[in-house]
């Protein structure tokens, strides 16, 4: 959903994002400009679930952190609104909401008996193992209930249930932690990047062209339909569409309806994947990762189901094998494939753009190059920004690695925050009943067709073939 006028929301989770990592930066200064960040523990006794994340500041009450990163938050999304061009007051009201519903559930997911790894170290008798993490998956049932049974309550939120924005800003943030962990381990990371790479470029050539003959052959799909079906459900959901639909000049409608359509379909990927995963492929936990970014459309969906993927398979290595594999590098897997994904969708839409040209439409006009800057994903210029200062900047002087995890630490927890606001209103936008009067059937019958039916499981084996053997480092 982007504003009325000024930047879209691609270019405002870039500038947000590089913002708090300039904040974070200010550890190397002597200056902690986000120690205050409320972090969120495990809990039993809720009294003791908040804190401020740094160290230094353990005498600020919980509360109080909590209220000062909420007005933090509520000014720069604020700022945000402005720049959009959308209604200040509505979205102020609605980012409330959102801020105070999503962090409830944050909250509710760290309750000791569902979060808790350790449940006799936590004093009780049983848990459900599944760290912190779970926070998201609540986010995401309580976001379905509001959008599918609250339609008031979801209309009052409309401004600022933006999904796509949340998840852009938390990736350009967690690039800065990738790149510290990159830098511990360098050479896994380095073989990370590669496999990911080769592993897009592999599934996506097959993709596509498989879904978009489906669409055309059997389904009888006009081109205007099958292209941006294809990238829809194919590359990278909602983005992919749209760039597909801008670069054939197709009509509003058909983006919107293929979007409309990914949105579902990823919120179904996103509550079983992970739990697919978790079960069969838990001695594998590199090849899960990137099997979520290469099945689970959409940003916030894919890297929200790395983010679950790392913490299922992690408690259940810790739990059966005694194996405590650091945390994040499944979720960096997931991201890492996910972002080559995004830059791969500014680079078919150019191709895209150049055949409808060209062959279908026959306008005989030429493509400028300035097309791939317009259709490329302006975040993923934030999280390579962030990555490689992090990585270049431990890996040449090793004596700041402990200042920077520091650092990184207070950045993750707004990037943890983002993440629960895109659960969150990924479940208020799918409102499935909506949708299917839209029409949306017969789209339907092709994505379920193509997704269950060959992309899952293409996926799976690519990801098996690439990342195969490869295992996280273990925790210190």
């Amino acid at each position: 959903m982007e504003g009325k006028k000024g930047i879209s929301e691609d270019w405002l989770s870039l500038w947000i994002g590089l913002c708090i990592f300039v904040l974070g930066l200010g550890l190397f200064a002597g200056l902690d400009l986000l120690g205050w960040g409320v972090k969120t523990s495990v809990w039993t006794d809720i009294t003791k679930a908040l804190s401020p994340v740094s160290g230094t500041l353990k005498g600020m009450p919980g509360l109080t952190s909590l209220l000062l990163t909420y007005v933090f938050m509520l000014v720069i999304m604020e700022i945000g609104a402005i720049v959009m061009g959308v209604n200040v007051g509505r979205f102020m009201l609605g980012f409330t909401l959102v801020f105070w519903i999503g962090f409830g559930c944050w909250l509710l997911g760290h309750f000791g008996y569902i979060a808790a790894t350790d449940a006799a170290k936590a004093g009780i008798g049983w848990s459900l193992k599944l760290t912190g993490e779970a926070g998201f998956i609540v986010a995401l049932i309580v976001g379905l209930i509001v959008g599918n049974f609250f339609t008031k309550l979801a209309g009052t939120l409309q401004e600022a249930t933006r999904p796509e924005l949340y998840v852009k800003t938390a990736i350009v943030i967690m690039g800065a932690g990738l790149g510290v962990k990159a830098a511990e381990a360098a050479g896994l990371a380095s073989a990370v990047l590669f496999a990911g790479l080769c592993a897009i470029i592999v599934a996506y050539l097959i993709y596509w062209a498989v879904v978009y003959f489906v669409a055309r052959k059997y389904f009888k799909f006009s081109r205007e339909w099958a292209a941006p079906l294809a990238s829809g459900i194919s590359i990278c959901g909602v983005s992919a569409a749209i760039a597909t639909g801008g670069a054939i000049r197709a009509r509003p409608v058909v983006a919107i309806m293929v979007s409309s359509l990914v949105v579902i379909f990823a919120v179904v990927e996103l509550i079983l994947l992970p739990f697919v995963a978790q079960f069969f492929l838990w001695t594998e936990p590199m090849v899960a990762g990137a099997w979520m970014a290469l099945a689970v459309k959409t940003d916030g969906a894919a890297v929200a189901s790395g983010a679950i993927v790392d913490s299922l398979i992690r408690a259940k290595a810790l739990a059966v094998q005694g194996i405590n594999y650091k945390e994040g590098w499944i979720l960096m897997t997931a991201t890492t494939v996910k972002v080559f994904i995004d830059v791969f969708i500014g680079v078919w839409a150019f191709i895209l753009a150049i055949i409808w040209c060209a062959k279908i439409e026959c306008t005989g006009g030429r493509i400028k190059a300035i097309e791939i800057w317009e259709r490329f994903p302006k975040f993923v210029i934030g999280y390579v920004i962030t990555f490689l200062i992090m990585l270049f900047a431990c890996l040449g002087s090793p004596n700041i690695l402990k200042t920077a995890k520091a650092a990184t630490a207070e950045m993750d927890i707004f990037r943890g925050i983002f993440f629960v606001l895109t659960f969150f209103t990924i479940g208020v936008v799918s409102n499935f009943k909506k949708l299917w009067e839209e029409g949306i059937g017969r789209l339907a019958a092709v994505y379920v067709l193509c997704l269950f039916g060959f992309i899952i499981w293409v996926g799976l084996l690519i990801s098996w073939l690439f990342f195969h053997g490869v295992k996280p480092p273990l925790a210190s």
